[in-house]
């Protein structure tokens, strides 16, 4: 028998534990008011020391983490900003998009609050709905269409500059498709891929293994063929596990064809949970470490929760007014919406 070194074992014993795949069970979430102020929220995201939300008229900030102090600051522009429902960051500055004509975006230093625009829009039928960087040189913006194609902004410098990407180059939309700015959800880029969502007359993932020069396309289960129905949110574990919901915004309670999964990285998907569970979905996202089986939904019907890859969903809050949510760590997370803020703890 061959002995093994104690300090060998030592670290046989270390990497079997650390390897170890999380699995949560939550039953609980504490909830505690970060901001209540006159405001609608729909975009967050956190860095290492702040919690960034941007909002209506010209309106965004930043949470300490550590302090919860507050800041508040306004876009300075000559004339009325339209709405903020796109917030994106790299280590030095977020991007902020607001939705409708002109669009405009917006370069922000973290360190000193200095404002640059990188990229102006004018077009009647223009509406940017989410924007995310995958590392330090490379972004990306959809919007609605203004031609027969989903708007597409890219950015290879950091932010420093955008172009628009042509229709010839992207798939064409079919009349009344569009996308949903519910909570800077329906873009994701995840490793190699990027991730588009569609609703309204036809609801439909679109995938890109090259960062926006070439596009698949790919149908879903999720209810569909009306002005508001469809995905309104997405969320990818990694590049192959992906969550979709949304449903019928007119008919918030309504929880049939509106939440399904794929393994395949958005070849295929197949409904969970369907008559079951919460109706319109605002926004969901996985649980870190969780090895994707954990999600959390928030919406019309509250905050839901699945430990089981969305198949089936308990309400832990029936906080109804959070329009997006995104996690620090496993247990916790920040949500916003109408008039606030919240912190989100979760346990068992």
């Amino acid at each position: 028998m061959k002995i093994i070194p104690c300090l060998s074992l030592l670290f046989l014993l270390f990497s079997c534990t650390s390897q170890k795949k999380l699995s949560y069970n939550y039953t609980k979430v504490e909830s505690k008011i970060l901001v209540e102020d006159k405001i609608s929220i729909r975009a967050i995201l956190t860095d290492e020391n702040y919690l960034w939300y941007a909002g209506d008229n010209g309106n965004y900030g930043k949470i300490n983490l550590k302090t919860n102090e507050v800041l508040n600051y306004k876009i300075q522009a000559d004339t009325i900003v339209n709405e903020i429902r796109s917030l994106a960051q790299t280590k030095d500055f977020i991007f902020l998009l607001p939705v409708a004509n002109p669009a405009i975006v917006y370069k922000i230093s973290k360190k000193n609050n200095s404002q640059q625009i990188v990229y102006s829009e004018i077009n009647e039928k223009v509406f940017y709905d989410s924007m995310q960087f995958k590392d330090e040189l490379n972004g990306m913006a959809i919007g609605d269409p203004t031609e027969d194609c989903l708007s597409v902004i890219i950015t290879n410098d950091g932010g420093n500059s955008w172009r628009k990407v042509s229709c010839n180059d992207l798939p064409k939309v079919v009349e009344g498709e569009a996308a949903f700015a519910a909570s800077n959800s329906n873009l994701i880029l995840k490793k190699s891929k990027s991730f588009m969502v569609s609703g309204g007359k036809k609801s439909r993932v679109f995938v890109s293994k090259d960062f926006g020069n070439n596009w698949q396309v790919f149908e879903t289960p999720i209810v569909q063929g009306e002005a508001m129905t469809g995905i309104f949110s997405a969320d990818f574990y990694n590049d192959t596990i992906g969550f979709i919901t949304g449903g019928n915004y007119e008919k918030p309670n309504d929880n049939f064809s509106n939440k399904a999964i794929t393994f395949d990285g958005g070849k295929t998907w197949k409904l969970v949970a369907d008559g079951q569970g919460f109706g319109y979905g605002s926004c969901v996202q996985f649980v870190p470490n969780s090895e994707g089986n954990s999600l959390v939904s928030v919406g019309a019907n509250g905050i839901y929760y699945s430990n089981n890859f969305g198949n089936s969903w308990v309400q832990l809050n029936e906080d109804k007014d959070l329009y997006t949510i995104r996690f620090l760590d496993a247990k916790t997370a920040f949500a916003a919406g109408r008039n606030k803020i919240v912190r989100l703890i979760f346990s068992e």
